[in-house]
Order: C-alpha cells, then sequence, then structure tokens
C-alpha cells in the first residue's frame, strides 16, 4: 500500500505594523503608511504574505492602529488584527498572537511591515529550506558591502546557525562577515512560544528583542538554518524619510518600462 503523502506544514503569516517610526517626524502616522509608489509600505508586505496562500494572516498594530486597520481590511478581509497596547520590542508584539494561534499547528512567517522590497521568490525559498533542513528556526540572511549596524550571522560547518553577533558585542574577526540578520524569521510555532514565554527585557530600552529567542533555541540544540537573499535591497527595512525616497528608486527600477 502507498504511502500517503506527507502533508505540507500549516503557514501563519505574522506582521510587525505596531510602531511608530519616530525617525519619520510625523506622530500623526502609523509607520507602514508612508506611501511608494502611491501605495502604503503594508500594501506591499500584506500582498507578499497573501502570495504564499497561508492560513492565516495576523496583523500586529499598535500606533495610530485605526488608520492601518481601516485601510487594511478594505483590501483584505481576511486578515486578522492583534493589538499591541505597548510597544515593548519585537519580542512583545509576537506574543500578542499567541491567544490567536492557541489552536494553530504549523510554522509562522514572521514579516516586518516596514520591509517593503522582498519579492514571494526570496519567501518561498526561505519556507522552503525551512522545511526541508529540518529547522525549528529560520534566518532570512543578506550579505552587505557594509554590514554595520547588523547583527551578524556565525555558521556551524554545517551550514547551521550557531550565533547571532551583534554589531555592538561583535569582536573584530565577527564584524569583518558580511551576513547579515534581517529579522525576517520562520520557526516552528510550538517551539517559538514556547522560547518567547521565556523572554527578559534585560536591554538599555527595557524590550523583549524576538533576536532573543534564539538563544533558547541553541541552549535547547534546536537547529536554526539561515537562508541568504539574493538581492540585499530586499531585506531593506524603512526607518528615516531618505531610506522612503531610495526604496522608491528600487521599485522604479523593477517596473516594466
Amino acid at each position: 500500500m502507498a504511502l500517503e503523502p506527507k502533508r505540507p506544514s500549516q503557514l501563519a503569516v505574522v506582521v510587525l505594523a505596531a510602531g511608530q517610526g519616530k525617525r519619520m517626524k510625523n506622530p500623526e502616522m502609523a509607520k507602514v503608511m508612508y506611501e511608494i509608489d502611491g501605495r502604503p509600505m503594508i500594501d506591499y508586505v500584506v500582498q507578499l504574505a497573501q502570495t504564499l496562500q497561508p492560513n492565516r494572516i495576523l496583523l500586529i498594530v499598535g500606533w495610530q492602529r485605526q488608520s492601518v486597520v481601516d485601510h487594511v481590511s478594505k483590501k483584505l478581509a481576511t486578515v486578522e488584527f492583534v493589538d499591541q497596547t505597548e510597544q515593548l520590542g519585537t519580542g512583545h508584539a509576537v506574543l500578542q498572537t499567541r491567544l490567536a494561534l492557541t489552536e494553530f499547528d504549523g510554522d509562522v512567517l514572521v514579516l516586518s511591515g516596514d520591509v517593503p522590497l522582498l519579492s514571494e521568490k526570496t519567501l518561498k525559498a526561505l519556507l522552503g529550506y525551512h522545511r526541508s533542513s529540518e529547522a525549528l528556526a529560520t534566518i532570512l540572511s543578506a550579505e552587505f558591502d557594509d554590514p554595520a549596524g547588523y547583527g551578524r550571522i556565525l555558521r556551524h560547518k554545517d551550514g547551521s546557525v550557531k550565533r547571532i553577533a551583534e554589531d555592538k558585542d561583535a569582536s573584530k574577526e565577527e564584524k569583518a562577515i558580511k551576513e547579515i540578520n534581517s529579522g525576517i524569521y520562520v520557526f516552528n510555532k510550538q517551539r517559538l512560544f514556547e522560547c518567547l514565554e521565556l523572554l527578559k527585557p534585560d536591554n538599555a530600552q527595557g524590550e523583549y528583542y524576538l533576536t532573543d529567542v534564539f538563544e533558547f533555541f541553541w541552549k535547547n540544540k534546536w537547529r536554526v538554518s539561515a537562508v541568504k537573499a539574493l538581492d540585499p535591497f530586499e531585506v531593506m527595512g524603512i526607518n528615516t524619510a531618505e531610506q522612503l525616497e531610495y526604496a522608491r528608486g528600487v521599485l522604479a527600477k523593477r517596473s516594466p518600462g
């Protein structure tokens, strides 16, 4: 009797969209609502999430939440909104989805609402490698000529990730590494929430950082993989008006004609 093919893992996409974006200098606007080519950044991210045909899309909202909810719900009625009433970091933001995902079993892809240049091809490569390598967490990385300010990816000989060296803590040798952590991840849902529960805000900002969950993965010897984006521009976050303008230029070059 033929074996039943392995059922593909379910997928939930969590989009971080609660931030104020203080460096954008407009407290009246949610960061993800700044426009590129006449469309808010969040449009690009939600549309990309939809192309993956996930079982769930959850948008974490906070600063100027109603403008984001009103805009996205008109575009895509199936998006679920989760409130982060206090902006206490990326780890805290993802933890707010715990109740909504109680019955969900599968992989959780974490995207940022201010990273609008990602491609479907890159995310499918990320998900594909996550599943084929049987990792419990996979990081989307990229190679930058100037990686200053980013966490560097340190790998074992088998290619799995052994550590992320944050820029401020990195040695001279580690600073020379050009492969960086983009902040885009896919996790096994059960392991993710186990680790989120253990996070502590041991930093100057008093925030819960999503990156810190990896320490628990490594402590438990759970495999962490990394996939490198072929185009480093894809993982560029928009934090300033200058970066917004730059992203407009990148999109213009991509557009046919």
